[in-house]
């Protein structure tokens, strides 16, 4: 069976006219996708507020305080840090989708970790991957709720995986 086509869609921060549309579309995104999806997960260690958020600005850095006093004294070395979040609590999808984009590094991971449909990384570079069949449902719920699809989404061209015997080189 051949896997299908995947769109990779940017997902900056400043590519919003607003960030609260790059949250919204995360949180929409999390619930379209969760029975696709296995772990959320945020690198809890230097967490910074971007300068794009408007909104919730105190809401968020009381969140960032909260885990800089949680976080457990560093492991060794090689070791990668990882705080999960359940995104099929409404609050805790709230709270990942905020601190995805404060953190170095957040995943979203398909059921046994096959495939990440999104990913921050140094707080500056978001992106999704997306299967067809789910970039159809996410896109398909974004329209039902009347709210814009960004153009460059809209244009990006679907890539066929390489088969197996072929990646990596």
């Amino acid at each position: 069976m051949a896997e299908e086509a995947i769109t990779t869609l940017r997902a900056e921060l400043r590519s919003f006219g607003r960030a609260e549309e790059g949250f919204a579309l995360l949180e929409m995104f999390l619930e379209v996708a969760l029975p696709r999806l296995s772990d959320t997960v945020i690198d809890p260690r230097g967490l910074v507020l971007p300068n794009e958020m408007t909104d919730d600005r105190a809401v968020v850095q009381g969140l960032i305080d909260e885990i800089a006093a949680d976080r457990e004294p560093a492991r060794r070395l090689l070791t990668a840090a990882e705080r999960s979040y359940d995104v099929g609590d409404e609050q805790s999808r709230w709270d990942f989708t905020r601190l995805a984009y404060c953190s170095a590094s957040a995943s979203v991971w398909s059921k046994g970790r096959r495939t990440t449909y999104f990913e921050v990384v140094h707080h500056d570079r978001a992106t999704y991957w997306l299967p067809d069949s789910l970039k159809a449902e996410y896109f398909d719920r974004i329209s039902t709720k009347g709210w814009a699809i960004p153009e460059a989404w809209l244009q990006a061209i679907p890539k066929q995986p390489k088969p197996w015997w072929k990646r990596g080189r």
